[in-house]
């Protein structure tokens, strides 16, 4: 009868101790089971995509824009993954989103205009897929034809005066001679003459904003004044007259390119 129930006990997950019944331990009575966590086998189902980008530059002038050309792909099935790009760039200690777009069908285009030189990268989220990003690039930015512009706008309706280069009164080469070292730190001498003999020379057709326009009788400079597009200038004309926006009113002139 004592072995009967010894089994008995046995089965029942118990121990017969000097003719006691014990429960035995939970450890021993049961089988541990393992718990995969819901948020761990979540992970493990998304996709890294592989991301890539192309800048247009990595010296930029200042005033104009980069273009950045975003393409991401899913390597499980080499299409095109869906979600969102982002252009951003590292400031006060913090990636900052400056644009975006949304892939649907191929390469996204994403831009921003930076004034001073920054450091970017491109990162892409979407649904299903583990976010990821491109290693972080420096652009560097130099300084441009739209400084210059955006240096002479500040002066008008200064006073002409001859003799006079700034910051109040300008004569034409004491105009562009002050705004060019203002804006780019170039220096000029305090002469049209002189003047056309500094920077690069550019054809007519291909002037650009900031450039230096030298007005001439022969091949002599008598007049100086900064381009601002569509065939005018910024200068300070003449006696009596102010610092503004005029139309070119000749076409004996030269270029000159001062800056990039």
């Amino acid at each position: 009868m004592s072995v009967g129930t010894g089994t008995v006990a046995l089965s029942l997950g118990l121990c017969l101790c000097a003719g006691q019944l014990v429960a035995a331990s939970p450890a021993a009575a049961s089988t541990p089971t393992s718990v995969v966590p819901v948020a761990a086998s979540s992970a493990a189902a998304k996709v890294k995509p592989k991301l890539s980008a192309s800048l247009s530059t990595r010296k930029l002038s200042k005033g104009s824009t980069l273009k950045v050309t975003a393409k991401v792909i899913n390597p499980r099935t080499g299409k095109v993954a869906k979600g969102t790009v982002r252009l951003q760039s590292w400031s006060k200690g913090a990636w900052r989103t400056v644009d975006k777009a949304t892939v649907k069908s191929g390469a996204v285009s994403l831009t921003m205009r930076p004034s001073t030189a920054v450091t970017i990268r491109t990162y892409f989220s979407g649904t299903g897929y583990s976010p990821v990003s491109t290693k972080k690039v420096k652009v560097s930015v130099r300084p441009g034809g739209a400084a210059v512009l955006a240096e002479a706008k500040k002066h008008t309706g200064a006073l002409y005066l001859f003799g006079a280069a700034g910051p109040k009164r300008f004569d034409c080469s004491g105009f562009t001679k002050y705004v060019y070292k203002k804006a780019v730190g170039k220096s000029l001498p305090h002469k049209a003459n002189s003047q056309q003999k500094y920077g690069k020379a550019v054809s007519k057709g291909n002037k650009q904003i900031g450039d230096l326009i030298v007005f001439r009788k022969g091949s002599y400079g008598y007049h100086a004044g900064i381009y601002a597009g569509n065939g005018y200038i910024y200068d300070s004309p003449h006696s009596g007259a102010r610092v503004g926006k005029h139309k070119m009113w000749s076409k004996n002139y030269v270029v000159r390119r001062l800056v990039a």
